[in-house]
Formats: structure tokens, sequence, C-alpha cells
């Protein structure tokens, strides 16, 4: 019997547990649920009407795509910046006077050069009988042909403009 009266009591014990526990899982559930009332009620409040938590979903959905815009821009201009490099960056022009007789600087020498100090020099020579204009290629600011004077004083001044441009660019 005392068995028995045990067991009961022991019974009973849990009984009460599990109804105390049921009350504090009721009443953490209630106040979990008024605590999110609060906070939706802050968080809409915080953004003027609106869910913070969707803006700052929309914030970060733009910043994803502003980073991927970025990062095409970024790739554009690189790939600019490698066409520009074959491009005429540097002129440098000679006027001189070919013959003595001749009066003016009438003969000249242009270069034309890329970012790589390659392209072409022209030199016209002009004459009180005729005028002839000579083009020679230029690679890494040397030819294959003979330069004159003129014509490596071009490629000089073609150098020295490229440096001046790149000073005024900054």
């Amino acid at each position: 019997m005392e068995n028995s009266f045990d067991m009961m009591a022991n019974s009973n014990v849990i009984m009460i547990l599990l109804i105390v526990l049921l009350a504090v899982v009721i009443v953490e559930t209630i106040l979990i649920l008024f605590i999110h009332k609060r906070y939706i009620s802050f968080m809409r409040k915080l953004g003027k009407g609106n869910n913070v938590d969707e803006l700052l979903r929309d914030y970060v959905a733009e910043v994803n795509s502003i980073k991927k815009d970025n990062s095409e821009i970024k790739n554009y201009y690189t790939k600019l910046d490698a066409d520009i490099a074959s491009c005429i960056q540097k002129v440098g022009l000679v006027r001189y006077n070919a013959f003595k007789d001749v009066g003016s600087d009438l003969s000249f020498a242009i270069a034309l050069l890329d970012g790589n100090d390659n392209g072409v020099v022209f030199n016209g020579i002009y004459g009180s009988e005729s005028s002839n204009i000579y083009a020679k290629p230029i690679k890494g600011k040397q030819s294959s042909y003979q330069l004159s004077q003129e014509e490596e004083y071009a490629i000089e001044i073609a150098e020295q403009t490229k440096n001046f441009m790149a000073k005024n660019r900054k």
C-alpha cells in the first residue's frame, strides 16, 4: 500500500510540475507575442510607415545591383585603357627650311605615336621645283629607316607632348 501511496504522491507531483510548466510556456508565449507586436510597431515607426526589414532587404538588393554595375564598368574602362594605348596620343611637329634657296620654314616633320611609342613619322620636304612627303614606320620610338634630325626631333617633341598632357590631366 505504501508503494501505491508513493506512486500517487509522485503522480500528483509530476502533474503539478506539468501544470506549472504549461503555465510558464503559456506566459512565455504571450510575452513573445507581445514583444513581437511591439517590435513590428517599432520597425514601422522607424521606417516611417514602412517595414524596416523590407527596406533593408531592398537596400541590400540595390547594393548588389550596384556592385554588379560597378564590376561591368570596371571591365569596360579596363578594355578602354587597353584600346586607348593603341590610339595616337603623342604628336610632335617640326617646321624647318630644307633648302637655303627657299625662304621660310615650309618643310615639316610630324610624328604621330600611340601610347606604346609606335606609329609613323611624316617628312614633307618643300622645294622651289617640287615637294615630296615621306613616311617612316616607328616602333618603340625607333625606325628601321634612317631618321633625319628633324624627324628625331619631332619624335622627341611628341614624347614631351604626352608628358605635358599627362601632367595637365590630373
